[in-house]
């Protein structure tokens, strides 16, 4: 038996509402509500939420009360048990330093080390569903190969609890709204909107057609 669509949970790990990775969501939430109208989708953005990364109390795998959900109780305690029942996963990013923010890294964290054992170092979520990474950057692709393996890891502790992933990645993204107010190399506003009036549409309408197809994979999730 196939379950129906119940949720997308989307964790947005941007500081900014109106730029490139929130613009990126937005295409990704029209696309999948395009799909499905009925399709519940909770957009959580990590900068509003009050919390820390993982404590190490090890309240998760106390003997004869392990569980594969976080249970200390702040900001993050109630996204942590939507995800547990969710039937598909976006997990999204800018770069900054060369990878993804901080606060993302702390959610990671929450996320995943209760699905870790100690017994067995197996990786096992509460439930498989599919799952999409999205990055903006300011790399280009050519420049890109630091920034994903220093996000390999991550991916890897998340793709083996919850199963296959797509990516979607935005790169040399426009960084500001008025170049002219911060100090850049000279010609940098002219060279990135040339870049972003030819890519910017079709990152978007990429994103917007990954939305549809994750609702779509999210149907074929056994139960």
């Amino acid at each position: 038996m196939k379950n129906n669509m119940k949720k997308i949970m989307i964790i947005d790990g941007g500081p900014r509402k109106t730029m490139n990775t929130a613009q990126m969501l937005d295409a990704l939430i029209e696309g999948a509500k395009s799909a499905n109208e009925e399709v519940e989708i909770k957009h959580v953005r990590l900068y509003d939420i009050d919390y820390k990364g993982c404590r190490s109390c090890l309240a998760c795998k106390v003997k004869g009360k392990a569980t594969n959900v976080c249970v200390f109780k702040d900001g993050l305690k109630d996204v942590l048990e939507d995800i547990a029942t969710a039937d598909a996963l976006v997990l999204a990013s800018p770069i900054f330093n060369c990878d993804i923010t901080g606060e993302m890294h702390s959610f990671l964290e929450r996320l995943v080390f209760p699905w870790l054992s100690y017994v067995d170092y197996s990786v096992k979520a509460p439930k498989r569903m599919p799952v999409v990474f999205v990055y903006t950057m300011n790399a280009t692709p050519e420049q890109s190969k630091m920034i994903f393996e220093n996000i390999r890891i991550n991916e890897w502790l998340v793709t083996n609890g919850l199963g296959e992933a797509e990516h979607l990645v935005a790169y040399n993204t426009y960084q500001v709204k008025n170049y002219d107010r911060f100090e850049f190399a000279p010609g940098q506003a002219e060279y990135k909107q040339a870049y972003k009036d030819m890519h910017w549409a079709d990152d978007l309408q990429n994103a917007y057609d990954l939305g549809k197809r994750l609702v779509e994979k999210a149907k074929e999730i056994e139960v």
